[in-house]
């Protein structure tokens, strides 16, 4: 079994989930990572998708994230992973019908302009809902 580390997941307004991982999978600004024990230092800025992380105990947790910084501290052997999203919802939380409102109203507006940026991250945070509920 790999080694499990410390992981912390907080938004501005709350910890959303704190406890001891063996992997946590993320969607950086440039592309998927994923964490283990013993990873080099880092830190990327987040996008808006998915964040998977493997509790010691229990199945795997899902949570839809939209931005922030996901940080990698590894020091005599302890590796930490801080996850400070600017929003995530674990997707016990996400409201499936909000989502889907939020992605029908965000392609009617795309629909009018297809370079509507905040449309265009509305459906994005919209789908990562949606898909991680099904």
């Amino acid at each position: 079994m790999p080694t499990p580390f410390d992981v912390f997941v907080v938004t501005p307004e709350r910890e959303v989930w704190h406890g001891q991982a063996t992997i946590v999978i993320a969607r950086g600004s440039e592309g998927e990572l994923g964490v283990m024990n013993g990873h080099t230092p880092l830190l990327i800025e987040l996008g808006i998708g998915p964040l998977f992380i493997q509790p010691v105990e229990g199945t795997r947790l899902a949570a839809a994230v939209d931005g922030g910084f996901l940080h990698v501290v590894t020091a005599n052997g302890e590796t930490r992973v801080d996850v400070m999203a600017d929003s995530a919802e674990l997707r016990e939380e996400i409201d499936v019908e909000r989502a889907r409102r939020e992605k029908a109203e965000a392609e009617r507006r795309l629909a009018s302009d297809r370079e509507d940026t905040e449309a265009l991250a509305e459906l994005a945070r919209a789908e990562t809902r949606i898909s991680l509920s099904t």
